[in-house]
């Protein structure tokens, strides 16, 4: 099994803490928030790691992982950082093997890879049902903010994407994706055509889905066009066991280190 670590952004919203490195490599527990990421992945046997980096790409460097760089991290979003990995993604199709693809700005423990790994779904992503909670006192990251899903009785997915929560739906039919998901080899397939497909037909400025322009795309927005085409992606629920680190609001909360020469502003 392989896994992929999208790493590339410039994470402004966490400024100053990320004046000089990036928010990935900021410390919760006394290891970098990627760090976590990597160790768990090995626990479960998940070697072969790649990391997709961009902004102050010379702080991302542990040993026995394989780096593509986004550099035009600036210009583009998630989605595009991704697919800077693309070698993996078909290296993955090619030995048949299945793939695990996080966000890295999210801490989770191990109970959420153990959830997401018994998924046989050939698109998996882990989505928190219990996820209200966490936006309690959260000013800096309101709840509208949220990459929200809408899941049917077999836990496929019915909508993905920020501003669709609704008090019309049951809220054991709604949660947050977290921004960690899986595919196996005919997952992978299924999702280069659909990328390759809207690749070739729109303009990196083009509006598309959600955004403004097609190369600030999240994967969200890619997600809800292959639901739209009739593509199965299918939910792993979780309740909790993980935490984003969006603001410099979000990152005081759980007690995270502050840089060294860093001063935060009281209010931020």
């Amino acid at each position: 099994m392989k896994a992929i670590i999208i790493a590339a952004g410039p994470s402004t919203r966490l400024r100053p803490l990320t004046e000089n490195m990036p928010k990935c490599i900021l410390k919760v527990n006394g290891k970098p928030i990627i760090q976590n990421t990597i160790e768990l992945f090995k626990n479960y046997g998940i070697n072969n790691i790649s990391i997709v980096r961009g902004y102050k790409k010379e702080k991302i460097n542990f040993p026995d992982i394989t780096y593509f760089e986004n550099n035009d991290f600036l210009n583009n979003n998630i989605l595009h950082s991704l697919m800077c990995a693309r070698a993996k993604l078909e290296e993955a199709m090619k030995t048949n093997e299945e793939i695990v693809i996080s966000y890295s700005d999210i801490w989770y423990n191990d109970s959420v890879i153990t959830a997401l790994l018994k998924s046989k779904e050939d698109i998996a992503s882990i989505v928190d049902t219990d996820w209200e909670g966490y936006y309690d006192g959260r000013t800096d990251h309101p709840i509208s903010e949220a990459e929200n899903v809408i899941i049917d009785d077999n836990k496929r997915m019915l909508k993905i994407g920020k501003h669709i929560f609704t008090d019309k739906v049951p809220k054991d039919k709604q949660g947050e994706f977290i921004g960690l998901w899986k595919f196996t080899p005919e997952g992978i397939k299924i999702f280069l055509s659909h990328f390759d497909r809207l690749n070739s037909n729109l303009k990196k400025t083009d509006p598309y889905q959600n955004v403004k322009e097609w190369q600030k795309s999240y994967i969200t927005d890619i997600f809800q066009e292959m639901i739209d085409q009739g593509e199965n992606l299918y939910c792993v629920p979780i309740q909790k066991n993980w935490k984003e680190f969006d603001t410099v609001q979000d990152f005081l909360r759980v007690g995270g280190e502050i840089p060294e020469n860093i001063e935060i502003k009281e209010g931020s």
